[in-house]
């Protein structure tokens, strides 16, 4: 695997506070619940929880000092996300820290007065968590992947390492995807890039196997498997059909391509989920989460799988090649 760009683990921003503003708080400990999107055993969650710590740390917060972190996990079982939400708030912690949309609405729904720092939600106005982005107002804040461009580039560097494509299809789970952001600049590529765009909502394996052998029946079937907690928990028996049927597919997340997905692009995750913890120091210094702004991503990552690649009769171009920051061998 080369990996081209440096793990950030503190944010720039943090250096930035006065040191006085990094005192400690008194003897009180304060106690920050935490509700991951997956589960303990995922390497992506395990170093976003670790590079989060050594955020807060950076900003003065101490585990085992002067903050309590309560971990909780719900290993991308939509079923599990309400019970877990409601565990979260019943431990009636400072403040509350969720990584995803579906997590953020299962929390929001728990408590309006607990202060809630989101990460990595899709679009939090079209989802309900926040009624607008400069001044959200009420309990929530956080930040966002919301990026309505991500679709067509999606469609543009699918088309470049698989120019042969003819149709393409945007995978998602009506009930967990907010895909409505995205579908405008995807049908806009789609029309310049003369592909036939087709919808496919799935809700269960067989519905994912059933859209990706349709896909695969003809050369020139492509898919964008759009960001969904569904299909993240749905990854494995995807890859595996992809591959069988001989279908490109472009990601959002570059750890669904080290998992074996071709190629992905989207905004980086960890640091999406470090920049929350400068939030949540304002926070517990007395700042109202309401009167923080959403804000969007800075950064953004693509990754290439090499041997998915020439699996699927694909030469990847020195163009793809020379921005990936990942190329998985």
């Amino acid at each position: 695997m080369i990996q081209r760009r440096e793990f950030i683990t503190l944010l720039g921003g943090a250096a930035a506070w006065p040191l006085a503003a990094r005192a400690q708080q008194g003897d009180r400990v304060r106690r920050i619940g935490v509700l991951m999107s997956q589960d303990e055993n995922s390497p992506l969650e395990k170093t976003l929880v670790s590079a989060f710590t050594q955020a807060l740390a950076g900003l003065g917060w101490i585990d085992g000092r002067n903050v309590r972190m309560d971990l909780r996990w719900h290993g991308a079982d939509i079923n599990r996300i309400q019970a877990i939400a409601q565990e979260v708030v019943g431990l009636q912690p400072d403040i509350i820290v969720t990584n995803g949309t579906p997590p953020t609405v299962a929390v929001q729904r728990k408590t309006r007065t607990i202060p809630l720092v989101f990460a990595n939600v899709g679009d939090p106005v079209a989802s309900g968590i926040v009624p607008r982005l400069n001044q959200p107002g009420g309990n929530v804040t956080g930040f966002a992947l919301f990026e309505p461009s991500l679709g067509g580039k999606w469609l543009e560097l699918l088309s470049e390492i698989a120019p042969g494509l003819k149709r393409v299809a945007f995978m998602f789970n009506p009930d967990t995807a907010p895909v409505s952001v995205y579908m405008p600049s995807l049908e806009t590529a789609a029309r310049s890039l003369k592909l036939a765009p087709i919808t496919a909502p799935v809700h269960n394996d067989a519905d994912i196997e059933t859209a990706i052998i349709a896909l695969g029946r003809e050369p020139g079937g492509g898919l964008v498997v759009m960001p969904d907690l569904f299909l993240t928990a749905h990854l494995a028996p995807l890859i595996l059909a992809a591959a069988r049927k001989n279908v490109p597919t472009v990601y959002s997340r570059s750890d669904f391509t080290r998992d074996g997905g071709l190629l992905s692009y989207g905004a980086d995750r960890r640091d999406s989920f470090l920049r929350s913890a400068t939030y949540v120091d304002r926070i517990l210094r007395g700042e109202k989460p309401g009167d923080l702004p959403v804000q969007f991503p800075t950064k953004f990552e693509m990754a290439v799988n090499r041997k998915t690649a020439k699996a699927l009769g694909l030469a990847i171009p020195p163009s793809i090649m020379l921005r990936a920051d990942e190329v998985i061998e």
